[in-house]
């Protein structure tokens, strides 16, 4: 650990759900366990309180804002990063890094933060996108992100690029996992309707793209095959594309599968829900940079049928490749589902993307730039 304190101050729109703003806040907390200071800037949301409560600082600006009137924040935002006396200025997202990055090349070089941008999804390549690889050291999530930077910004210096996956803390998501008594009855009797059937279980928040319609083929299949299956869907709507969520239930609908898929909304109980699975999909249209939802599953034993491209792809590799699937093959979809709904291989426990690998990893970056980066222009 650096002998000094070191403050770090973490930039993405908001802290409402998601990988990203779950890894916010884990390596906040990871921060301050290790005698740092750690700051985030966003527009808030419901994550705020855990943030506060581990320790970690909020300053509310909505900085993620697509309008020129965010732009108002670059000096502001210089005036803080010198008044806290800022380390490390990491940025998460497109229209925050530019925010930060017009901010920082504006500042003294002699007493700036080193700059620092993580790559978290496959972006479009254009100039808007461009400012996720100007970091000082660039963050790639998975090899699938590393691979990206590399083909669309080929200039960039390969030892800019740090690859540190993400990961999970195994003992919140451990292999063999049981829900307890308690938590089984109060499911039951919330779902009746589950009881003495196969649960497929497709977690994702319920916005396009993300593979919803080829659920709802896949267990139409699998029903008029005579497999008494049911599907979940977990995840909450998204407020401004309320019209697909609406598409989505009346596509169950009109599929006459209103008795064999369920909607449980956003959940706090993902790792009980997992346990009570026989599968869990990733159907993402869109190669994805990674796949936390995948890893939770197959760190606690339970089997993944996912599309084999983006992040979702290494994990698969590693963990459970009879899960793998050629993207938007529905024939492939329901056979490999079928196989292993009849006979299951067994998930590999040695799991090697943990949360301590990552987090440790993404300390040891900031203290070596803190200590010593060189500017990169």
């Amino acid at each position: 650990m650096t002998a000094r304190k070191l403050t770090v101050v973490q930039v993405l729109p908001a802290l409402q759900s998601g990988g990203v703003e779950r890894g916010t806040l884990e390596v906040g907390r990871h921060l301050v366990e290790h005698g740092h200071r750690s700051i985030v800037i966003s527009a808030g949301g419901r994550l705020v309180d855990q943030l506060l409560s581990e320790g970690s600082e909020h300053v509310s600006w909505d900085i993620g804002k697509k309008n020129p009137w965010t732009l108002r924040l670059i000096p502001v935002l210089q005036r803080f990063l010198a008044q806290n006396r800022a380390d490390i200025l990491h940025a998460r997202s497109r229209m925050p890094a530019w925010i930060c990055y017009l901010a920082w090349k504006g500042m003294n070089p002699k007493t700036r933060p080193r700059f620092i941008t993580t790559v978290h999804g496959l972006y479009s390549v254009n100039a808007y996108s461009a400012v996720m690889v100007k970091g000082e050291k660039v963050i790639a999530v998975s090899e699938a992100a590393q691979d990206y930077i590399v083909r669309s910004y080929p200039k960039i210096e390969r030892e800019r690029i740090e690859l540190i996956p993400r990961g999970v803390e195994p003992a919140e998501f451990p292999y063999g996992f049981k829900p307890t008594t308690e938590w089984l009855g109060a499911w039951q009797a919330e779902h009746p309707q589950l009881a003495g059937r196969k649960i497929l279980c497709l977690p994702a928040r319920i916005t396009r793209l993300k593979g919803h319609h080829e659920f709802i083929e896949l267990v139409a299949q699998l029903r008029a095959q005579g497999m008494d299956v049911h599907g979940l869907i977990v995840g909450g709507e998204d407020p401004n594309r309320l019209g697909y969520a609406a598409e989505v239930r009346q596509a169950v609908h009109d599929r006459g599968l209103d008795d064999a898929i369920s909607f449980t909304g956003a959940r706090h109980d993902i790792r009980e829900i997992y346990a009570i699975s026989d599968i869990v999909f990733s159907l993402s249209t869109k190669p994805e940079s990674f796949g936390r939802t995948v890893l939770e599953a197959l760190c606690m034993g339970v089997p993944v049928v996912a599309y084999d491209h983006g992040g979702v792809s290494e994990i698969l590799r590693t963990l459970y490749p009879a899960g793998r699937v050629e993207p938007e093959n529905m024939g492939q979809l329901v056979a490999t589902t079928a196989k292993l709904l009849e006979t299951p291989d067994r998930v590999n426990p040695d799991n090697p993307y943990t949360l301590r690998n990552m987090l440790d990893r993404t300390l040891a970056v900031y203290e070596r730039a803190a200590a010593s980066l060189k500017l990169a222009g």
